[in-house]
């Protein structure tokens, strides 16, 4: 135990934890941690409005390992009031770089899109900001093909929470009837997307088939630009941590995958996909720096490879710190 505590004091930057404790006892907020994201709202303890519909939430990417709710809620807050925002975080108690923010109107989130994409959190982290697609409908096949609309619905709606509306499809291609079913909200979905195809099979013996449907491509006019440095209209910058107050260059340019045997970086992750290892060469600097870092899986190995890059930079940053040799 005591091993795996220093494993994790090595990548977090605990000064910017109980900078996070600070803030969420100065301002009473409350978080919840939920399958691997941490949850603020949803909504919060006051609330005024109706429940937000779509497209009320963005989707935020490129945030510093160590900013939390402190830095980010009041930030995406000088928008507009937040029905929820939900931070991505890792099982070593960094965020995983990305989070979502949701809005109480349509509007609020397109200010958000337009006044923070290119926001500058410290040096070498703009923050991307774009509209978030949530998936709300579900498309369910291998139903029989004396289904009848209004029977499902009714059915569905017993069985789960959310049900809005059902439309059916048949044709060429499709074994038997195909339903697409329309659902108040994401959650909503995803939970009958867990339970519905053991409830058909336990109530009415039938072998189901549910899958999310396709989402719909952004419109032309909701492309982003170019991340730059957005205008200076929102709070500034946030003081970059101690360890990056060095005229050192950043690591993570060092900390890429290479192939040569001998790189001047990040040679390449191995071991198990959750505590991938690493030997990192600085310029300048004769000893090697290895060790381990602890990441949650990521959807795929490249995923996976950037998220073990950014904590072992971070890591041997706070060891160059420890040894003095960056301030």
């Amino acid at each position: 135990m005591a091993m795996a505590m220093t494993k994790f004091s090595q990548v977090l930057n605990i000064e910017r934890v109980k900078e996070l404790e600070t803030w969420l006892k100065a301002t009473n907020t409350k978080l919840t941690q939920v399958n691997g994201q941490r949850k603020y709202g949803g909504p919060p303890e006051v609330w005024d409005g109706p429940t937000p519909g779509p497209r009320c939430e963005v989707f935020i990417s490129h945030i510093p390992r160590d900013a939390y709710e402190d830095l980010l809620i009041p930030l995406f807050s000088s928008v507009g009031p937040l029905w929820e925002f939900r931070l991505m975080m890792n099982f070593s108690g960094q965020n995983r770089g990305f989070a979502y923010a949701k809005y109480g109107s349509s509007a609020e989130a397109t200010s958000a899109i337009r006044l923070l994409h290119g926001h500058l959190m410290e040096p070498g982290f703009l923050l991307s900001v774009r509209r978030s697609v949530e998936k709300r409908h579900l498309c369910i096949g291998d139903l029989p093909a004396v289904t009848r609309q209004e029977d499902l619905l009714q059915v569905l709606r017993v069985l789960t929470e959310g049900v809005e509306r059902v439309s059916l499809k048949a044709g060429p291609g499709i074994e038997g009837v195909c339903a697409i079913v329309a659902f108040s909200s994401h959650h909503a979905a995803s939970m009958a997307k867990k339970v519905l195809v053991e409830a058909f099979k336990r109530k009415f013996s039938l072998t189901i088939s549910i899958k999310w449907l396709s989402a719909m491509k952004p419109s032309p006019d909701e492309t982003l630009p170019a991340l730059v440095p957005s205008s200076g209209l929102l709070p500034s910058p946030i003081k970059p941590p101690r360890h990056l107050n060095s005229p050192q260059p950043s690591l993570l340019p060092l900390c890429q995958a290479r192939r040569p045997s001998t790189p001047p970086g990040f040679c390449r992750a191995v071991g198990g996909p959750t505590v991938p290892s690493y030997r990192v060469y600085i310029p300048g600097i004769t000893m090697a720096f290895e060790g381990e870092v602890m990441i949650l899986p990521g959807p795929d190995e490249p995923t996976s490879m950037k998220e073990a890059q950014q904590a072992a930079a971070q890591q041997v940053l706070h060891r160059l710190y420890n040894k003095g040799l960056i301030r």
